[in-house]
């Protein structure tokens, strides 16, 4: 058997944890993630990540809260220091890229207990950020759970299409600086300027 890479001496366990399973799912993706090869890699025995966490929903529970306060954090900040749309859904695919483990499992429900407290609290709280703005970008009235539909489905989109590889063919400004594409995206949803 291989020796751990990284063997635990101190400090938190359950952070241990849950980093070593986000590098797992970086390489292999959620499906292939096993709670031996986070134990392994953490130096502990393969009974330590059932003892926090039950099993693999659980820790997959445990990386999708997570992520979601962290996306939460990170929309957030943004709205507070520009209120626009555009700059939000920039920060959104900014997260998915550079937090892709989290990414790939909040948005896949059959992997973690959907039931969980701490996971409603924050999608709800980050899912705010995208909603509440983006009603401006629309005539007035409009529904406000369709304009933020619309919103998370444009920096959704765009950023499963950039971690899946799926633009590297359109053209040389499609993703090799993948925040400039997201800014130029969302500065699409800005109204055409009036002509007098």
């Amino acid at each position: 058997m291989p020796a751990p890479q990284r063997p635990y001496h101190h400090g938190n366990l359950s952070r241990s944890l849950l980093d070593a399973a986000a590098a797992v799912i970086d390489e292999v993706g959620p499906t292939q993630m096993s709670l031996r090869e986070v134990a392994r890699r953490t130096g502990v025995s393969h009974a330590a990540p059932v003892h926090h966490f039950g099993d693999k929903r659980g820790l997959f529970t445990a990386l999708a809260a997570e992520g979601f306060q962290m996306l939460d954090a990170d929309l957030a900040a943004t709205r507070n220091r520009t209120d626009d749309f555009a700059e939000i859904g920039v920060a959104y695919v900014m997260f998915a890229l550079t937090h892709r483990a989290h990414f790939e499992v909040m948005f896949r429900p059959e992997l973690y207990d959907t039931a969980s407290a701490d996971v409603a609290a924050a999608a709800a709280a980050a899912s705010d950020h995208l909603y509440g703005p983006s009603v401006a970008m629309f005539a007035p009235g409009t529904d406000r759970t369709d304009a933020g539909v619309f919103s998370w489905s444009l920096v959704h989109g765009l950023a499963t299409l950039i971690i899946n590889g799926n633009l590297d063919g359109f053209g040389p400004d499609a993703s090799p600086d993948p925040e400039a594409l997201a800014r130029r995206i969302t500065n699409l949803t800005r109204p055409a300027p009036k002509h007098h």
